[in-house]
């Protein structure tokens, strides 16, 4: 039998000398959600943005950030809590809130255009994701790693003389 899409994982800790929470706050309502993004957005522009980070990479990190906050907004229990940390090879976005009874579940048998994919396009974007239970709140977190860096091109075979000889010598 397959894995869930969405079970009940543990977030990876980030390392303690590779990591720093670069937003932490508590949202109120779905409304906040766009002036958090365009908040966490200049954050980046100004010194946050590690250099590995390329705007794909940024652009997942605010698309998934935003899409785990309205959820936690939409179908969680007040308070929620958001928190982004920095990782050796990414971000770690953990969100919580007080609805540890009820797990993250994505939207079945629903037309794309009612909404409700935003768990489906999490799991699509992030490197990992998954939620667990801490005493009495609910963690839903994903893991955004920056895109590697391309291949080395290799360099151009040199020319071969007929005797098998490399004929720049």
């Amino acid at each position: 039998m397959s894995e869930p899409m969405w079970g009940e994982r543990i977030a990876p800790q980030p390392g303690a000398s590779d990591s720093a929470a670069i937003w932490d706050g508590r949202p109120w309502t779905v409304a906040d959600v766009t002036e958090l993004r365009l908040q966490m957005r200049a954050g980046l522009a100004d010194g946050a943005r590690p250099c590995d980070a390329d705007d794909d990479d940024i652009e997942k990190l605010l698309l998934v950030f935003e899409e785990l906050t309205s959820n936690g907004l939409r179908h969680g229990q007040a308070p929620v809590r958001v928190v982004v940390t920095t990782t050796a090879s990414g971000w770690l976005i953990d969100v919580s809130d007080a609805a540890a009874d009820r797990p993250p579940t994505p939207a079945v048998g629903r037309d794309a255009a009612d909404g409700g994919l935003g768990l489906y396009l999490v799991a699509r974007l992030s490197a990992a994701h998954g939620w667990a239970v801490h005493g009495d709140r609910k963690h839903v977190w994903a893991r955004i790693d920056y895109a590697s860096p391309p291949p080395p091109t290799p360099a151009p075979p040199r020319p071969r003389s007929r005797g098998g000889q490399d004929a720049s010598r």
